[in-house]
């Protein structure tokens, strides 16, 4: 009887012993983590607009003005537009980045961020290239179109493929377009924030993403370019534009169309 009570002890002892070996040598699984909020997300963003002057930017005065801290673009009845006209950003033509800027507009405003963009020899102050698009009736804010070339690469709630031949796929949603067009305030500030990578462009409007283009069109995506903001041809009207950040990125390659 002892021995049998000996015998079971010492079996107990070899199972524990090695199934505590076992554990020992399992891969030890780290602890899950999920992103959170980014808060103010203020490292590494510079001022590109000193609100006092037109340090460092070109412009049309006769469209363009500085006012209590602000950027300020306008048409009145008597200086009615023929073509888009830019305040643009001569700072550098940055290539990888991050932009945040506040803009409000009048109702029946027109208007856009463009990056990655050209300057045409006429008329003076023209740009070619990528666009947010922005308005007071909130038709188009957050469309990523291209001025004065492919025009819209992608609507709002869109996420597209731009390939060559001007072709455009959309290859998923990020929803509705109206639905999206709820979260922007009607004159009032709203913030846009885009996110340029490579072939891949990020447009947010008061951190919701409302459009995203793969841009696999090599003959006519642009690698760097220019910053401006627009007023755009038609009715008298008032954008203004405060808080210019930026964020210079590493530059990575583009995705090789497929």
């Amino acid at each position: 009887m002892k021995l049998a009570l000996l015998l079971s002890r010492s079996a107990g002892a070899v199972v524990g012993s090695a199934a505590a070996l076992i554990l020992s040598c399992a891969p030890v699984r780290a602890g899950q983590s999920y992103p959170e909020p980014a808060g103010a997300d203020s490292a590494g963003f510079v001022s590109i607009f000193d609100g006092k002057t037109l340090t460092g930017w070109d412009a049309d005065p006769k469209y363009w003005r500085i006012e209590d801290g602000m950027l300020v673009g306008f048409v009145t009845p008597e200086t009615l537009l023929k073509a888009n006209t830019f305040a643009i950003w001569r700072g550098g033509a940055p290539a990888d980045f991050e932009l945040k800027v506040e803009y409000r507009i009048s109702a029946d405003g027109n208007s856009g961020i463009n990056y990655r963009s050209v300057e045409v020899p006429t008329p003076a102050f023209a740009l070619k290239g990528y666009q947010c698009d922005i308005d007071g009736a909130s038709a188009y804010t957050g469309n990523n179109y291209e001025e004065r070339g492919r025009t819209f690469l992608a609507v709002r709630g869109q996420i597209t493929r731009a390939m060559p031949k001007a072709k455009r796929a959309i290859i998923g949603s990020l929803g509705e377009k109206d639905a999206l067009a709820t979260l922007v305030k009607k004159d009032d500030w709203n913030q846009v924030h885009l996110i340029i990578r490579g072939n891949v462009f990020t447009h947010l409007v008061n951190g919701q993403v409302m459009s995203v283009v793969v841009d696999e069109d090599p003959a006519a995506r642009m690698a760097s370019g220019l910053i401006g903001v627009q007023v755009h041809v038609g009715p008298p009207m008032k954008v203004e534009y405060r808080n210019f950040l930026l964020k210079t990125l590493p530059v990575i390659a583009p995705v090789p169309a497929q």
